[in-house]
């Protein structure tokens, strides 16, 4: 049967396009379809050696913002940016004058209570103690004189000298005198006797809660007391003498940081998460500074991803990509501001290389 063929005329504009094409390309080699011509090997790439990240320079301590414990109005703010502060010195305060009248009245109120438990415990005065032992002797004379005037009334008596009055009344003026020694010499037991213990109980605990109500008195006032949690420098101050502060919102007074040690938070891609390694060798470059290198170590490794918080200055930077944090222990006497976005470049250390069992190496 014989073949029918269908002719297409080829435009114009397309048989220039193929002419042009073919005469670029070139002839097809064969090369690679001939196994008599051995193919060359493609180079090996070169291995990477560091990794590179964005990051911020912050204290070892990291940004720390001091805020008042109550709420109130600041009566002085007693540093600026840039003064050095100790752990524990006083930065700021409040208007306090109330919490201070409260702290003065409870400690009134335990010296009260102190007074009264050492006079239970001590009992009475050494006067009140002489008072009562002469009571006791003036009692015991009067008893002797009574006694003595009684046997010689009984005397009389029995002469028929006497009346029976006068026997009568020395017998009542007896009974009277021992009844005035009785008392006078419990009078004086009581005065010698040591404390009872349900007094000292009472008088310990109301000792005792004068002294929680200083100590509550206290806490009060020193939370218009605002201190530094650390050592360092401020950084930042945020308010000023009058301005109103509370410790139901974010208003904190001032930002304090240890500048004497700073690292780097450094954002690295999770593309190269794999290759870091705690105490790793790094350097960071910052614009400010050109080429000078601040090296430092790897000193802690995230654990959490998470989206980039250092942007560059690239207008088509991805701002969604997931990073991870690596902080960057710089070297002690680097001196950097905190807050400076630089550049992070972190070694990565070289493969291991193992030895099989047919004696030779392979790499890691």
């Amino acid at each position: 049967m014989q073949r029918r063929y269908l002719h297409i005329p080829t435009p114009p504009i397309l048989t220039l396009c193929l002419v042009v094409v073919w005469g670029l390309a070139g002839p097809t080699t064969t090369h690679a379809a001939d196994p008599s011509i051995p193919a060359r090997d493609l180079p090996t790439p070169a291995p990477r050696t560091v990794i590179a990240a964005q990051g911020r320079v912050e204290p070892i301590s990291e940004e720390i913002r001091i805020a008042a414990a109550m709420t109130g109005r600041l009566a002085e703010v007693l540093l600026d940016e840039g003064a050095p502060v100790r752990r524990g010195q006083v930065v700021a305060s409040l208007e306090n004058a109330d919490h201070l009248a409260r702290v003065q009245a409870a400690e009134a109120g335990v010296a009260i209570a102190q007074a009264a438990l050492e006079r239970v415990i001590n009992g009475a005065r050494p006067s009140e103690r002489a008072q009562a032992a002469a009571a006791v002797r003036e009692a015991q004379a009067v008893l002797t004189r009574a006694e003595r005037e009684l046997i010689r009334q009984q005397g009389l008596a029995d002469r028929r000298l006497g009346s029976g009055q006068d026997l009568d009344n020395a017998g009542s003026n007896l009974d009277v005198a021992r009844a005035q020694l009785a008392r006078s010499s419990a009078q004086l037991e009581v005065v010698d006797s040591p404390a009872r213990a349900d007094e000292q109980a009472k008088a310990e605990a109301e000792l005792v809660l004068a002294r929680a109500q200083l100590a509550l008195a206290q806490a009060v006032y020193e939370k218009s007391q605002v201190r530094s949690p650390i050592d360092g420098v401020v950084l930042r101050r945020f308010r000023r003498a009058g301005e109103q502060v509370t410790e139901m919102a974010d208003t904190p007074i001032l930002a304090v940081g240890d500048i004497a040690h700073l690292r780097v938070r450094a954002e690295v891609d999770e593309g190269d998460i794999a290759l870091l390694r705690l105490g790793a060798d790094a350097y960071v470059q910052a614009d400010a500074y050109g080429d000078r290198r601040f090296p430092g170590k790897i000193g802690r490794i995230g654990s959490l991803m998470g989206r980039k918080q250092v942007a560059s200055d690239d207008p088509a930077e991805l701002k969604d990509t997931r990073v991870l944090e690596v902080l960057i222990d710089l070297e002690p006497g680097v001196a950097l501001p905190a807050g400076l976005r630089v550049n992070a470049y972190i070694s990565i250390p070289p493969p291991q290389a193992n030895t099989n069992q047919d004696g030779g190496t392979q790499r890691k």
